[in-house]
């Protein structure tokens, strides 16, 4: 039976394993790695296996009831209720260029619920963490989205404006890219977290999977941001992701939500 632990606990857990995963793959950081392709294309590296073994390590040793989720390895504890979701290296395309724009992700989850999430980058000395009712931290003090309310004034950021696999968003992002002040291509992971400290105001991504954004699922909303999918559904685990701050998110969606505006 799984044992019940606090918001606090958790939440401590998910800060520890991500900063302790994130040291692992800094020993990398900087220098020549090997690039290996998986069966989807994208990269993976060493510094991702060695960081995710790490972390399920750690996690085995304090949680052993408990399933782990990780994009490198199969899933352990598949029949347990709490499961942790890894991101060893979110943005590894930018790690293996020296691009610091990379993190290490960790949720705990029940379910679709997203109990904590934690997001440290290592490269930048940030670090955040959030659960349900306990707020949003980054570097200890309190972080919270921006009080922007209109799109001319906003920053908007995508991971990948290409839309390979959904065609039809790249109408729908051009004319919500077309009206922001700022529209850039600081994605993965660190895009959100620019959202949840205000200092953007919409992140968004037309494809991702579990490890890639549970984490900030908590964060955007501890933030004082809205989360969602594209269909506009409050959930970590719809295939897309829409972060914004509480001011634009309604505008935000209408032109997402569409064809075209």
């Amino acid at each position: 039976m799984t044992k019940v632990i606090a918001p606090q606990t958790l939440m401590q857990a998910a800060a520890e394993v991500a900063q302790f995963a994130a040291s692992i793959a800094m020993r990398w950081y900087g220098g020549t790695v090997d690039v290996e392709r998986k069966d989807d294309g994208s990269p993976v590296t060493i510094a991702d296996r060695e960081a995710e073994l790490a972390a399920r390590a750690w996690l085995r040793a304090r949680f052993p009831l408990d399933g782990i989720q990780g994009e490198e390895f199969a899933d352990e504890g598949g029949s347990a209720r709490r499961r942790w979701i890894l991101d060893p290296i979110d943005g590894t395309k930018a790690f293996v260029r020296g691009v610091p724009l990379w993190g290490t992700l960790v949720a705990c989850c029940e379910g679709d619920t997203v109990l904590a999430g934690a997001a440290c980058f290592p490269a930048v000395n940030e670090l955040v963490v959030a659960a349900p009712g306990e707020g949003c931290w980054w570097n200890g003090a309190r972080a919270s989205v921006s009080s922007v309310a209109t799109l001319a004034n906003a920053t908007a950021l995508i991971t990948d404006d290409g839309f390979a696999e959904r065609s039809w968003r790249s109408t729908q992002w051009r004319s919500l890219a077309s009206r922001v002040g700022v529209a850039r291509t600081w994605g993965d992971c660190y895009g959100y977290l620019l959202v949840a400290t205000g200092r953007a105001e919409i992140m968004v991504d037309d494809i991702v999977n579990a490890w890639d954004i549970a984490a900030m699922q908590p964060i955007i909303a501890e933030a004082g941001g809205v989360f969602s999918d594209w269909d506009g559904a409050s959930t970590a685990f719809g295939g897309s992701a829409i972060a914004t701050n509480a001011a634009l998110a309604v505008v935000t969606r209408t032109y997402l939500h569409t064809e075209s505006a």
